[in-house]
């Protein structure tokens, strides 16, 4: 398969993915930490089957100091002894708040309180705009057919300044 369109070469698309991309660097710099940042994104793009943002996210985290193991056990989080509590419930929001069609009720009470039991106002803030923007992200990845694979650690960083 083949990508269907470049957004980065099309004249709306470039514009667009630059505005995109601000939001994404606003979330960067919030104070919900990087590392959850990177987990919950890789697992958003999982259960997407977005396979350029799966590259995108393994390869940030990698660079950004996460191990190996941590990675690989993102898609069985819940099973796994190497994520904090913290983590773990970033991790169910994202699930839930991705598999919305998936779950009559959405964003479960108990999430929800979990959350908000191991972040502040302005992480959760964070969280849920990085939720909402990676399924965008997700979205585009899998109508355009962007393939994974070929990404570099950092290749967007200039993006926004241009």
């Amino acid at each position: 398969m083949e990508t269907r369109i470049d957004l980065m070469t099309n004249d709306f698309g470039a514009k667009f993915s630059k505005r995109f991309a601000a939001a994404g660097l606003l979330i960067h710099q919030s104070p919900l930490p990087r590392s959850t940042q990177e987990l919950v994104s890789l697992r958003t793009s999982q259960i997407n089957g977005c396979g350029f943002c799966v590259d995108v996210h393994t390869k940030e985290a990698a660079a950004g100091g996460e191990i190996a193991v941590r990675l690989n056990l993102v898609a069985a989080w819940r099973e796994s002894a190497v994520f904090t509590e913290a983590e773990r419930a970033a991790l169910a929001l994202a699930e839930e708040g991705t598999r919305l069609a998936d779950a009559h009720h959405g964003v479960s009470d108990e999430t929800w309180a979990e959350v908000c039991k191991h972040y502040d106002d302005d992480q959760v803030a964070a969280l849920v705009s990085l939720i909402a923007l990676v399924n965008a992200a997700n979205r585009t990845g899998v109508i355009t057919r962007m393939k994974g694979g070929a990404y570099e650690p950092g290749q967007f960083d200039d993006f926004t300044k241009n």
